[in-house]
């Protein structure tokens, strides 16, 4: 989508890739899943967790392709938290996948939330690298797509300074 767009991570960008609209399709969603899996096959991945919201299909279903289980973390007090009685042990091998990133924010607090109980990830899969490539977790990570797509700071917000009205896609509650 083109416009004036708020990102999770509160940068600002006049593209957007809403990959929900992907997701609604379970077909597409599969061969998305198939393909995000395919570095990892060999590697005998016990857990596939993925950031709330735009992690959770992701995970399930390459969980499903890779024979794993699918977690995913959810927000609370600026950081990811396991609940429902979730729980990965510290000799498991875990993935971690993401519909989109731009700085990474969300696959970052998921790695800190696995390194907090002792988890090292075997790598993270992303369907669209917004960063073009730049985004490093320091592990092996694999885009389906990598696009270069320019996000401002608030203040630095060229749409910001024309007057652009702000939209958050991934909410239906409108910005003010």
């Amino acid at each position: 989508m083109d416009g004036h767009f708020l990102l999770t991570s509160g940068l600002h960008s006049s593209r957007f890739m809403q990959c929900s609209q992907l997701l609604q399709y379970p077909e597409q969603t599969e061969k998305t899943a198939r393909m995000l899996a395919e570095p990892y096959q060999e590697q005998d991945v016990d857990v596939v967790i993925g950031p709330a919201m735009g992690g959770v299909i992701l995970a399930y279903e390459t969980a499903r392709v890779l024979g794993a289980r699918a977690l995913y973390a959810e927000p609370a007090e600026g950081k990811m938290v396991l609940r429902r009685g979730f729980k990965i042990k510290t000799d498991e091998k875990v993935l971690v996948v993401e519909d989109a990133v731009t700085t990474g924010g969300s696959v970052r607090k998921v790695l800190e939330l696995l390194e907090s109980i002792g988890v090292t990830a075997a790598g993270v899969a992303v369907m669209v690298d917004r960063s073009a490539g730049r985004v490093d977790f320091g592990l092996p990570t694999h885009s389906l797509l990598q696009l270069e797509v320019q996000s401002f700071s608030p203040e630095d917000c060229p749409f910001c300074q024309e007057g652009i009205p702000l939209q958050q896609p991934k909410s239906q509650v409108p910005l003010d």
